[in-house]
């Protein structure tokens, strides 16, 4: 008996519909492993701080230069309103953002004597938890670290979350270095 002269469908159409069942649900798991893996972001909330040169030219070209990433970090939206000379990034996995503001102010704690990290030709100046504003230093004293490069036209604040390592800070440096000018940093005098 030919079984193309029965009831039953043709085998070619059987195995058309196996494996456009068996590609649904490939593509039903490769969508939920993809939305499982890049939960949306939330917009990064930055508080305003007195930032004089934060609409400089120099903050400008800065902030259009900045990488999408920073180590295990992407580039976030801010909460409106974002203050001027702004960013952030956040991790791929849950945790908290490394904020950067452009065009602040000196920093108090950065005097004749302040020891300075050089990081690809950006000198460094760490601030204590209470060398400055809230929400740029380490006001709950939960391991954040804020660091200031000194030696440009304008002062420049990474504010890392504890863990972060040492790429963000690298990444960044270079982008500095090949953005902005070098200059002799100013420290305050010692008083």
């Amino acid at each position: 008996m030919n079984s193309q002269t029965g009831d039953n469908p043709p085998r070619a159409v059987l195995i058309a519909a196996l494996a456009l069942a068996v590609a649904g649900i490939i593509g039903v798991l490769v969508a939920a492993f993809v939305m499982q893996r890049s939960p949306a972001q939330d917009p990064v909330a930055v508080s305003g701080l007195p930032a004089p040169q934060a609409d400089s030219p120099e903050c400008r070209a800065l902030l259009d230069a900045l990488p999408d990433e920073l180590g295990g970090y992407r580039r976030a939206s801010l909460v409106d309103p974002a203050p001027p000379g702004a960013a952030a990034w956040q991790p791929d996995e849950a945790g908290e953002a490394l904020i950067l503001r452009c065009g602040l102010d000196r920093p108090a704690d950065f005097v004749v004597g302040a020891p300075l990290q050089v990081v690809d030709t950006v000198s460094w100046f760490r601030v204590d938890e209470a060398g400055v504003g809230e929400d740029v230093a380490d006001p709950a004293g939960d391991g954040r670290s804020t660091w200031f490069a000194v030696d440009r036209p304008v002062y420049v604040a990474l504010t890392l979350p504890p863990g972060s390592g040492p790429t963000p800070i690298q990444t960044l440096s270079k982008t500095i270095a090949e953005t902005l000018h070098p200059r002799q940093p100013d420290p305050a005098p010692v008083r």
